[in-house]
């Protein structure tokens, strides 16, 4: 198997390595490339999968070389997934066990989308374009919609 690397990956530490795989298969059609299994702990130490042909590295928690979500108490990135059928993604994510965060809506920019919390504790915002929007477009709708306060009204 050759293995070909993009310009940038993300690596993300999940409490059991094994059933996040499995979670990214049944939720998102992940496919798995490999994994590396610490031989004196039994943890992942490494393993890759790609999501939509997208290359996702994960591993166990190695409090020294990395954190879960959860050890940190919060995320501070999260993962866009571009969806054909977001709506139907976002069904079996959420049968596979994430947890939504956001509901699907229709957004100023263009996308449909929805933010989903996976059982791991990192945030997957699924989105489908079903329009096309410029970036002058999308600020001008951005200004429409942000509420003012009432000193910047006058």
């Amino acid at each position: 198997m050759r293995l070909d690397y993009p310009s940038l990956a993300p690596a993300i530490a999940v409490s059991n390595g094994a059933q996040a795989i499995a979670f990214y298969q049944q939720a998102f059609g992940a496919v798995e490339r490999y994994r590396l299994i610490d031989p004196a702990s039994g943890k992942i130490g490494h393993a890759e999968i790609t999501i939509n042909g997208a290359l996702l590295m994960l591993s166990d928690e190695y409090p020294q070389y990395n954190k879960t979500p959860g050890t940190l108490g919060g995320v501070s990135a999260k993962f866009l997934v571009m969806c054909d059928d977001v709506d139907a993604a976002f069904t079996r994510a959420v049968a596979a066990g994430a947890e939504v965060v956001v509901p699907l809506t229709t957004q100023f920019y263009g996308h449909r989308d929805g933010r989903l919390r996976d059982p791991f504790g990192h945030e997957w915002l699924l989105s489908q374009k079903v329009e096309e929007v410029s970036p002058e477009e999308m600020q001008r709708r951005w200004n429409a919609a942000v509420p003012r306060k009432p000193s910047e009204n006058g």
